[in-house]
């Protein structure tokens, strides 16, 4: 038996972290969304831990910053790695306020995360959640995409959609009818993971550390408030099977003073970490997101960061197109942009894991003293890694074709004061395309195509004054903190254009060139007049 069709602007498959973030921010922007998720009730077991400053920054763009912080434990201190005899081969400082304004690095479980993710999106009137709804076939169209739905009893539904967002994770249906290739490393190891709850709340110090131990490489984390998380990776001759039972659990655990009389397990399975993703994630109206379109090893925490980062990128320019504003063709600048970066973090994670998963005593005992040698510095004992950058994509670009270091880098979030209230900046301005001027002298410039093209994008303009100027403008922005004003006379540049993202479209150095800056801003976004964007929108 079919059911009557279902027709939104979005058809999110998959209800994990990610779909609940799509499915948050595409409502939050106006538009109509239908989740798929085949599984009839949430997973009720941890997985993903940890998130960092920017995605708590992600959070806080959603709404859902305050709630969030009440699932979630900052660390206070930092993340060190120790080599068998207990000696610290590294120290990465993870405590304090990161440059978005949020803790650096944060641990949850993932069920109460997603708790409050899916809350917030369930009351927003345009997301409509189907669960134990599987989605068996899809065809596509020129203005359309039909799902077919299938229940446990059999009954199918189909779902017409503007777009097709696969958020359903590394086995991915909607992935499996795009004709992408995927690119693999062949980074594979299996590692133990046990969830505990300590019957009493110990004071753990430092909160998270990893054994560099060539008899047994362990993790030793934060699992979310009362909760801890060990990591136990397998060993050559043993097998997942042996490896991954409660016995075995149990007696990895005691060595840390863990037993059934002081600790309950709540889960233990076996992953495989690996390293791959998928070459191209926009193929038509088909897009995915999250660990349908890449997967990493945990070393850095960034899986579920990285496709919550997805899901932020992806949001902002699918709203362009949606409403008419922008060409689809703006939507390939999701690959290009997302997969680099995405490549950086699994490089990163690759390189990390390369350093904890020795097994060999003798090349063990030359990294230590190699590491041991640094004074645990971070910056001189783990492998150079370039920073996290964007790809080619939605960016100022110079005649050549190359780009200032600064462009496509994520931009910090700091404290200012207008008309009596002092914030974090996205507080201020409700986030979306941001312009930050060193006063308001570069904002003259702007000709009327100028400002009509910030009006279409909602952008907020921030003249910006210090903190002690006596005459400042009731609608001007005091940069309190005396951060952003410092920072853009230092590179001697009078305006930045922040993106929907946080990341940094471009700067200028005066006010001709923030003209200039933004129009290429209206190219870069396959920038429509209004008479055929409204004309667009209007399609169904």
């Amino acid at each position: 038996m079919t059911e009557t069709p279902l027709t939104c602007d979005v058809a999110v498959v998959g209800f994990g972290p990610v779909g609940q973030l799509l499915s948050l921010l595409l409502a939050r922007a106006g538009h109509d969304v239908v989740v798929l998720e085949r599984w009839p009730a949430p997973y009720d077991l941890p997985r993903a831990v940890h998130f960092d400053h920017e995605i708590g920054r992600i959070f806080q763009a959603a709404g859902i910053g305050e709630s969030i912080q009440a699932v979630t434990d900052p660390v206070p201190d930092h993340y060190e790695w120790r080599n068998a005899d207990g000696e610290a081969l590294v120290r990465i400082d993870w405590s304090g306020t990161g440059p978005c304004g949020w803790p650096t690095a944060n641990f949850f479980s993932q069920p109460d995360l997603e708790a409050v993710l899916s809350a917030a999106a369930l009351l927003e009137p345009g997301v409509t959640l189907h669960r134990g709804r599987t989605v068996v076939d899809l065809s596509e169209t020129d203005d359309h995409v039909l799902l077919t739905t299938r229940t446990e009893d059999g009954a199918e539904q189909t779902v017409r959609a503007r777009y097709v967002i696969g958020a359903d994770g590394a086995n991915s249906f909607v992935r499996s009818r795009m004709r992408s290739t995927v690119t693999d490393l062949g980074f594979f190891y299996d590692w133990l993971i046990v969830d505990a709850l300590p019957h009493e709340q110990d004071t753990w110090s430092p909160m998270n550390w990893q054994l560099c131990d060539p008899a047994r490489p362990t993790t030793i984390v934060s699992g979310g408030p009362g909760r801890r998380r060990w990591e136990f990776m397998r060993l050559p001759g043993e097998s997942v099977e042996e490896l991954n039972t409660p016995g075995k659990a149990w007696e990895l655990l005691a060595p840390w003073g863990r037993t059934p009389d002081n600790t309950r397990i709540e889960r233990h399975t076996v992953y495989t970490f690996q390293a791959r993703w998928v070459d191209r994630w926009r193929e038509g109206r088909l897009l995915l997101a999250g660990d349908a379109a890449h997967q990493m090893p945990p070393f850095a925490g960034q899986g579920m960061c990285s496709g919550l980062r997805d899901a932020m990128n992806l949001t902002w320019k699918l709203d362009h197109v949606l409403r008419g504003i922008s060409h689809p063709d703006l939507l390939d600048t999701y690959t290009t942009e997302r997969s680099d970066h995405v490549q950086h973090a699994i490089s990163m994670s690759m390189a990390l894991g390369q350093v904890i998963c020795v097994l060999d005593p003798a090349q063990a005992a030359e990294r230590d003293a190699r590491m041991i040698a640094t004074g645990a510095d971070p910056a001189l004992a783990l492998p150079p890694m370039p920073p996290p950058v964007l790809g080619d994509g939605v960016l100022q670009h110079e005649p050549d074709g190359s780009r200032s270091p600064a462009v496509g880098h994520l931009t910090p979030q700091y404290r200012l004061t207008h008309r009596g209230r002092t914030a974090l900046l996205d507080e201020l301005t409700g986030g979306g395309f941001t312009v930050l001027t060193d006063g308001p002298g570069p904002l003259d410039a702007l000709d009327e195509a100028d400002r009509d093209l910030l009006h279409r994008l909602g952008a907020t303009l921030v003249p910006l004054y210090d903190a002690d100027t006596p005459d400042a403008p009731a609608d001007g922005y005091l940069d309190v903190d005396g951060a952003y004003l410092p920072h853009l006379r230092e590179h001697h540049h009078a305006a930045a254009v922040v993106r929907p993202d946080f990341y940094l479209y471009g700067a200028a150095t005066d006010p001709a060139g923030l003209h200039h800056l933004l129009d290429q801003l209206r190219e870069g976004l396959h920038h429509r007049s209004p008479l055929t964007a409204a004309a667009t929108a209007t399609i169904r």
